[in-house]
């Protein structure tokens, strides 16, 4: 559709975003009323918010509009996962000013509906109000289909640690972006486009994982919030965990140790969690650490040691995109 959303109006932008959607069958009631209706047979819901905001999390010059949808919604649905249930809904609040071309609206939403399709969830409802600046504000909603959620506040000394999914390619990605380079493409694709292992979280909490997180901040960071939360140390193997040649090669290209980005890159919302040793891991979870007594040292060591460098994002720190 060509124009603006100003010249459309709101109504007619909706109408335009919500034609674009797709269902689930937890969908009992969609768009179109003052609220949607998700089923809940757990009787339990999994909700978590976050917020994208232009300039600050995705620039328009690196990233097309599906690319934020897909973006938008994978982050927020792999929080769902983190507690170890299954998406099932998200919801949508879009600021963006009148000028903006109604195509990168839709195409927005269909990098929404995507992601939401690849997590088995649905786009639900939501709100488009006029603003200076682009933001998208999504919550997602989950189903713990009768297990306990996996907090963080569980790992037990002795536990192992072991994450699936990808660590350091996004924050690799927006070092060659910054660069003002468009390759190795697949780090830059896994800035603008990151993919959870949506599957992963469920399966983990089936597995008896005692702790769990998405790694969204920074696996130092996001193993932090575990650790202050179940009151341990956590030790990371840098050796345990792998780097693609290709991370090496950008890494020395730009001047920068590779491990920096795997241990304190985040975004790439790969799935991090503490298991109990005896407990028989699939080949996509890699043991990278080890769940310790508390001590004097800090929460999370590298080889035994304190990390000395930054340890992940902090939103009111520098910038991002």
């Amino acid at each position: 559709m060509k124009g603006t959303v100003g010249e459309l109006g709101e109504f007619g932008l909706i109408r335009e975003l919500t034609s674009r959607l797709t269902t689930t069958p937890a969908v009992r009631l969609g768009p179109g009323d003052d609220a949607a209706v998700v089923a809940a047979p757990d009787r339990r819901v999994v909700a978590s918010t976050d917020i994208l905001l232009e300039g600050r999390h995705f620039r328009r010059d690196w990233s097309t509009a599906y690319d934020v949808g897909r973006k938008a919604a994978a982050q927020n649905l792999a929080d769902i996962a983190a507690m170890g249930a299954v998406p099932t809904a998200l919801l949508l609040g879009l600021v963006v000013p009148a000028e903006l071309p109604v195509t990168w609206a839709s195409e927005l939403m269909d990098g929404l509906r995507d992601e939401c399709q690849v997590a088995g969830a649905a786009v639900v409802g939501g709100d488009v109000v006029r603003g200076d600046t682009i933001t998208v504000s999504i919550t997602a909603l989950g189903d713990l289909r009768n297990h306990e959620p996996v907090t963080r506040a569980g790992a037990q000394p002795g536990d192992v640690v072991a994450y699936t999914g990808w660590l350091g390619w996004s924050a690799a990605g927006h070092a060659v972006l910054s660069r003002g380079f468009r390759s190795p493409r697949a780090f830059v694709e896994a800035h603008r486009r990151p993919e959870p292992p949506y599957h992963a979280g469920p399966a983990a909490a089936g597995l008896g994982a005692t702790a769990m997180a998405d790694v969204s901040d920074g696996l130092i960071a996001d193993l932090g919030h575990i650790a202050e939360s179940s009151k341990v140390r956590i030790d990371v193997k840098s050796a345990s965990i792998d780097i693609p040649s290709q991370m090496n090669d950008i890494g020395q290209a730009v001047g920068v140790d590779p491990l920096q980005w795997v241990l304190t890159g985040g975004e790439d919302h790969a799935i991090v969690a503490t298991f109990p040793p005896d407990v028989q891991l699939p080949a996509r979870w890699k043991v990278i650490g080890e769940v310790l007594n508390p001590s004097a040292l800090p929460q999370v060591t590298v080889d035994g040691a304190p990390w000395t460098s930054k340890s992940g994002w902090d939103h009111f720190g520098e910038i991002e995109s």
